[in-house]
């Protein structure tokens, strides 16, 4: 009898395995649309209908994910509980990834976000000004350059990265040196000029581009209202890759080729 049981409870194991849904990578995974690749990023720009589902599928490095709008999303981790996961317009997260999971819209509106995968080891994470994981706040250099001005708000920092908010008012300044690459992800409509002999670019909310290594970014917001960007800066030395390009010409040319084709490039 108990050979019989045992053969039982393996057949009966074997079939659950064999049930168990395999996930896809998230390149094959239809709602996520890879939009910027280099040596550091992938960045996919995600959007998802009212009461609809992804595919399962896997995140196997770490991830930032930004959201574009409020979210109200079940995230279904493989093996645990479903969470319900709700975030506010502009509002960042980390995830050291190496799951799969499906996210469901079960609330009736759309989930629309940026999702940033980190391609090099980032060893600790930790807070700066907000809140963004587990675990105390850490220094908060914030600068605030007054009404007319912009402000850099430090949001989190691993061993790689320094990521940051900036919020640029309208005629506002901005220069930044960037010594080993830098993303920039737009969370508003806006639009931004670097050289006083060209328009301005428009930009839409979860638009980005990168700016390569060895340059003086010198950006200007022309737009009526404040915009406001999320900067992830790497910290190492200059890292130049067929990829990743060398800083030459003006610092948004440079970057037009990670743009969408339907942005206006002068």
């Amino acid at each position: 009898m108990k050979p019989f049981l045992c053969s039982l409870l393996l057949l009966f194991t074997f079939s659950l395995n064999a049930q168990a849904p395999a996930a896809i990578p998230i390149s094959k995974e239809p709602h996520h649309h890879l939009v910027l690749e280099n040596d550091y990023v992938r960045v996919f720009r995600v959007s998802l209908p009212a009461r609809d589902a992804t595919l399962l599928h896997q995140h196997d490095v770490p991830y930032l994910y930004i959201s574009l709008g409020p979210a109200d999303v079940i995230n279904a981790v493989q093996g645990k509980p479903e969470a319900h996961l709700v975030m506010a317009d502009g509002q960042l997260g980390y995830s050291p990834g190496h799951f799969a999971h499906i996210a469901r819209t079960d609330a009736g509106s759309t989930f629309d976000n940026v999702t940033i995968e980190l391609l090099h080891p980032q060893g600790d994470v930790h807070n700066l000004c907000r809140k963004i994981i587990e675990g105390d706040l850490g220094p908060c250099s914030k600068t605030d350059t007054g009404p007319h001005g912009y402000i850099d708000e430090p949001l989190l920092e691993t061993q790689e990265l320094h990521v940051d908010s900036v919020t640029l008012q309208p005629k506002a300044r901005f220069i930044q040196r960037i010594q080993a690459g830098c993303l920039y992800v737009s969370l508003d409509s806006s639009e931004l000029k670097d050289d006083p002999g060209k328009p301005a670019i428009k930009l839409q909310p979860g638009d980005r581009f990168w700016v390569p290594a060895a340059t003086i970014l010198k950006l200007r917001n022309t737009a009526p209202n404040k915009a406001r960007y999320l900067l992830l800066t790497v910290k190492q030395g200059p890292l130049r890759t067929k990829r990743e390009g060398v800083a030459s010409a003006s610092s948004l040319q440079r970057a037009r080729t990670a743009f969408p084709a339907r942005l206006s490039w002068p």
